[in-house]
């Protein structure tokens, strides 16, 4: 049995080298915490949501209906499983369980579209069956970090269907491509957008929905009033104006960078990671140690275990990527580990000889 509810937080403890969480941990730049600190002066108020709607709206060349403040991007998942009628939905995994988890919650038939590491984990849209109503794929898709191009995406849409693309790791890739955020026809499409991944919000809890504006006002009918607090609304603005979408830019092509980095370490060190990945993280595993969940927390270091994911099984890892003090602290490790391994296999040979 999959546990959905595992998540990278339920890895922490004090003491443990965060490798587990896809968040910035980079405190928020000066202007942001600015934003939000202000915003506290307000709190007797009720929120309104009407100038992040406008600026999120604005930064994607979107209209203010198409646009849905949300609690992070998991409310959105909850939102639109409580407001479309129940039917067939596929959910694209490997992928973030939280859609899965809220879908059955209210009442859904969730089928499972499980991709393949032997291409790549790419996108078959023929392999979604014809009668879901709705499809729910993140791109890039955590935890795979997949980038699926927006032809293939669009191959999902059909009359009386309803298309969800969960885009939470999008503005970690440089020039957000494949993102269809600014698509000329959203008839059918949810996108599901978040601020926490990059600007380090997980505590705030701040994301979005944009797309067909029916279903939007469905899913805002069944939203709970003053849903979004005034600190996250203020967040949502100052986030979304030029100057945040260029430092976010930058941040992503260091991120890029440093991914890339990582990747080469891992690899000599005989691991195997998703080669076409692009997000902040890097889904790993290694031939002989299938075990480097647990190993690695024996020596202080925090991965996801990555078997809660349906389509993935023991000995996969995703791990963030972080700066050079934590990338070397992991590979020490690693050294460790995959040293004693060959010691100990070396040891085992020896004693078979006569």
């Amino acid at each position: 049995m999959i546990d959905l509810h595992h998540h990278g937080d339920a890895e922490l403890a004090p003491g443990l080298l965060d490798l587990a969480v896809n968040v910035c941990t980079d405190p928020p730049p000066e202007w942001l915490s600015a934003a939000i600190l202000s915003a506290c002066g307000r709190l007797a108020a009720y929120p309104d949501p009407s100038d992040a709607t406008r600026a999120v709206a604005a930064r994607h060349n979107r209209r203010a209906h198409e646009v849905l403040l949300t609690v992070g991007a998991a409310e959105a998942f909850t939102l639109v499983a409580q407001a479309l009628p129940r039917g067939r939905a596929a959910i694209v995994h490997p992928q973030f369980t939280e859609p899965e988890v809220a879908l059955d919650a209210a009442g859904w038939d969730v089928d499972r579209v499980l991709l393949d590491e032997a291409d790549g984990f790419t996108l078959h849209p023929d392999r979604v069956p014809d009668d879901c109503a709705l499809v729910v794929v993140g791109n890039p898709t955590n935890p795979t970090g997949t980038l699926h191009p927006r032809a293939a995406l669009r191959a999902l849409c059909r009359a009386g269907r309803v298309v969800v693309v969960d885009e939470a790791f999008l503005d970690s890739v440089p020039g957000e491509p494949e993102s269809l955020a600014g698509a000329d026809d959203l008839t059918g499409l949810l996108v599901v957008r978040s601020l926490t991944k990059t600007w380090g919000l997980a505590g705030l809890r701040v994301g979005y929905l944009l797309g067909d504006r029916t279903l939007v006002a469905e899913c805002a009918r069944v939203q709970p009033h003053w849903s979004v607090s005034t600190p996250a609304l203020a967040a949502a603005v100052a986030c979304s104006g030029a100057a945040a979408q260029d430092e976010a830019g930058q941040r992503a092509a260091r991120l890029t960078a440093a991914r890339e980095r990582l990747r080469a370490d891992l690899h000599a060190r005989g691991l195997r990671t998703v080669d076409a990945s692009v997000g902040p993280f890097l889904l790993a595993a290694h031939p002989r140690r299938r075990d480097l969940h647990a190993a690695l927390r024996g020596l202080g270091i925090a991965v996801r275990r990555a078997d809660t994911f349906p389509g993935l099984g023991e000995g996969w890892i995703r791990v963030s990527v972080r700066d050079d003090d934590a990338r070397e602290t992991l590979l020490g490790a690693l050294d460790h580990l995959l040293y004693d391994a060959v010691i100990g296999a070396v040891a085992g040979l020896a004693e078979q000889l006569p």
